[in-house]
């Protein structure tokens, strides 16, 4: 019995020991905040659902937002982001036609925000294709297509591909209002990675701050996070590459010359302070003065394009939806309600 209780408590001093010795709790870890290029991590207002497919024999998954109205109109409005941009972008403007009873379709296109990033031969042809399967599946028959920036490009594409399915045309400060092909050297995919790789967070915030009239951090900065944000990831160089081929696809594939064959019911919404213009610090100095014209552009767009609409909104950059949301959204309801 003795023995017993010495044995107790010569384990128990033991434990007390090594108690005593074992180091306090660390700091809380440091966790790394950076992205996935597909985004992972990054908040969306609603919730994203993934569409499987196959693109050039590699299996992809589009990202979308399927947003369905308190008070459904019946109506259907498809939402198509710009090349620097994703969907969650649109979120003032999807609560702003939920609240008018509009079903919102807002996808990230293959190559974009939460979707996959293959190495791929993008075409706005692709795009559309793969637009109009999304539609397919979740059994929307007619859409409005409201294109922002590079949107626009492939809204113009989608509405002659498939014009079984649009209703309305929304070109909000599209660019391709303009071949630029014809004042800029091409330049390669190694060149133009490189460009996306060097980029810092205080170059893209320039940039970005450039988009508008009057700049302001609290429209600047989530862009400049999520970018920074995405930098820090192992898979960034595969984002610079694809950002690469998105890039050549607008300066290969032009639309200018098809404005001619809409013919659908077309809003041109353009703010006029906007000068952007793709590969633009490529073209020669007396050139670079020349392009993103936007003003003189929105018109010219307007003449080509039968019966179609200019809403002009002055002191106001490329992206009204953020920068004048109140006239924007204006213009946009006014149009959609026209039959």
């Amino acid at each position: 019995m003795r023995f017993t209780s010495l044995l107790f408590f010569s384990i128990a001093l033991s434990v007390l020991s090594l108690s005593a010795q074992t180091p306090p709790p660390s700091s809380p870890r440091v966790i790394d905040d950076a992205f996935g290029i597909a985004m992972e991590g990054a908040p969306y207002p609603f919730p994203v659902k993934f569409l499987s497919l196959d693109v050039e024999g590699q299996p992809v998954r589009l990202a979308y937002m399927d947003v369905r109205p308190a008070h459904a109109n019946g109506d259907t409005v498809l939402l198509l982001h710009g090349k620097n941009f994703y969907g969650s972008y649109w979120e003032n403007t999807i609560r702003t036609l939920g609240d008018a009873g509009y079903r919102v379709i807002v996808p990230d296109q293959i190559g974009f925000g939460k979707s996959s990033k293959p190495i791929i031969n993008y075409t706005f042809d692709q795009l559309a294709a793969n637009t109009a399967l999304l539609l397919d599946r979740l059994a929307i028959s007619q859409v409005a297509v409201v294109g922002h920036s590079m949107g626009g490009m492939l809204a113009v594409r989608f509405t002659l591909n498939h014009p079984e399915f649009v209703t309305h045309l929304v070109l909000e400060n599209p660019i391709g209002l303009e071949d630029y092909a014809s004042a800029i050297p091409p330049q390669t995919i190694e060149t133009l990675r490189d460009a996306e790789l060097t980029q810092t967070a205080d170059d893209y915030r320039k940039f970005v701050s450039n988009y508008h009239a009057t700049p302001s951090p609290a429209i600047v900065e989530p862009f400049v996070e999520m970018r920074d944000r995405l930098t820090r990831g192992a898979e960034f160089p595969r984002w610079a590459h694809v950002s690469a081929l998105t890039y050549e696809m607008i300066y290969q594939q032009p639309v200018r010359g098809d404005f001619a064959k809409i013919a659908r019911p077309t809003l041109l919404v353009i703010g006029q302070a906007d000068r952007t213009a793709v590969g633009k610090i490529y073209a020669t100095p007396d050139m670079r003065s020349l392009l993103g014209n936007y003003p003189a552009l929105g018109k010219s767009a307007q003449a080509d394009i039968s019966g179609s609409e200019l809403v002009e909104l002055e002191n106001v950059g490329h992206i009204p939806h953020l920068e004048a949301p109140d006239r924007f959204h204006s213009a946009l309801l006014i149009f959609l309600k026209k039959k």
